[in-house]
């Protein structure tokens, strides 16, 4: 098993999140609960892990199946409903071109199959708070 920790910290009204060397801020829009703006809402964040995550593995399962990623644009849509907001489902559209004009479509099967955000949102995971 593998075990990764990030922790947010308070900026003011925002959080800065940290992992390892990187940083990103979370937010409210501004004038919602003290937001500033300066950052991401856990929405956005959700939707950038999907797609974030996905076009990581389309760059690993190219480089172990000896192809080269042209061109690479993941869009993640998020559907949120309910109060308590709750997200419902995602579509991810891709736009993969290869050097050498070959077919991503095995490519981006293979990268699906093993997308950790994407495979552990469909199956959930408990969240606990302590």
């Amino acid at each position: 098993m593998v075990s990764m920790t990030v922790q947010y910290r308070s900026d003011g009204k925002a959080a800065i999140g940290r992992a390892g060397e990187h940083e990103v801020i979370a937010d409210r829009p501004s004038g919602k609960a003290g937001g500033e703006g300066r950052g991401f809402n856990g929405g956005e964040l959700l939707a950038l892990a999907i797609g974030g995550c996905f076009g990581n593995d389309v760059q690993y399962t190219a480089d172990e199946m000896g192809l080269d990623v042209e061109e690479l644009s993941v869009t993640v849509t998020l559907d949120l409903d309910g109060s308590p907001l709750l997200a419902t489902g995602a579509e991810m559209r891709v736009r993969c071109q290869l050097r050498n004009d070959g077919d991503p479509a095995e490519l981006l099967r293979r990268a699906e199959e093993r997308s950790t955000v994407a495979n552990s949102v469909r199956a959930g995971f408990p969240v606990t708070i302590r």
